[in-house]
């Protein structure tokens, strides 16, 4: 499979569901369908999905050990360089597949998701409301193998062991976060004003499963040029425009759209975002 933008051969993927708890296996067959259309839009090729029933969840895999190897194994096989988990990984699961082998990466849902939000973010709010949930994914799973035991930030008044790389990376991402977080309160009160200076018309939100079409619904009405194609998450930017039907007049939004198992991360950073919905007098599934 190639990407026709990148022109560059797009990376072989293996899925993994699981089916444990209340879940069914219909059910796990819908997620897994859902999780095949966000690979796809992130530029991978799906070679096969794994359906493993568990009477509880592994702290170390999340699937069994021997599961989580033979996956792996298979991986290397067939020349598949990533796995995909419907389920959120915890950092000692995704450490773990790390230490299974290097040349086959293992990501869960949410980071997939994230992933395909920094690809389609295009203005400044999108770009920081996508890259603050990015680095706090990232924080708790930071981790490196590091061969020496650490590095020195010596000096006059500097005394001590001074601090190892990844204590360094986690300040570097930490100070990162608050200077996000600094931004995106700047950026809720400006979008606060905004619909603060919209006046007394009616609003009217478009809202709906990610891909169901709202953009289109949104050029047609308003006869505007919104972006719109057909991927999940193609746009993560709210756009109003004014429309008049039958001489009446109202304000429509498109809205980020709905999709099961959203990082809480975007949720947090999105909370500017869906504050349309919120104000909303009506909204259009």
């Amino acid at each position: 499979m190639i990407d026709s933008k990148s022109k560059t051969l797009a990376e072989n993927a293996f899925l993994v569901g699981a089916v444990y708890g209340n879940l069914t296996v219909t059910k796990v067959d819908e997620h897994l369908d859902e999780l095949s259309l966000l690979a796809e839009t992130a530029g991978a090729n799906v070679v096969h999905c794994f359906l493993q029933k568990l009477n509880k969840i592994n702290p170390s895999f999340f699937i069994g050990p021997g599961k989580a190897k033979q996956i792996i194994e298979q991986a290397k096989s067939v020349n598949v360089s990533l796995v995909i988990f419907d389920d959120e990984l915890s950092p000692a699961q995704i450490k773990n597949f790390s230490n299974l082998s290097k040349s086959v990466k293992v990501i869960d849902r949410s980071s997939l998701i994230l992933e395909i939000s920094s690809q389609h973010a295009k203005t400044k709010e999108a770009k920081t409301q996508v890259e603050l949930a990015q680095l706090e994914y990232l924080l708790p799973r930071l981790t490196r193998a590091w061969t020496h035991l650490e590095r020195q930030r010596g000096g006059i008044g500097m005394r001590g062991p001074g601090e190892t790389e990844i204590e360094t990376d986690r300040r570097i991402v930490r100070d990162k976060i608050s200077l996000l977080k600094r931004k995106i309160s700047t950026i809720d009160k400006q979008m606060k004003v905004q619909r603060g200076n919209r006046g007394s018309l009616v609003r009217v939100a478009l809202v709906g499963y990610t891909n169901v079409g709202k953009s289109t619904i949104m050029n047609m009405l308003s006869k505007s040029n919104v972006f719109a194609e057909d991927k999940l998450f193609a746009t993560l930017d709210t756009t109003v425009r004014k429309v008049v039907i039958n001489t009446l007049p109202f304000l429509l939004t498109d809205t980020v759209g709905f999709i099961r198992k959203l990082p809480t991360q975007l949720i947090e950073s999105f909370k500017s975002t869906l504050e349309e919905v919120k104000d909303a007098d009506i909204l259009l599934h």
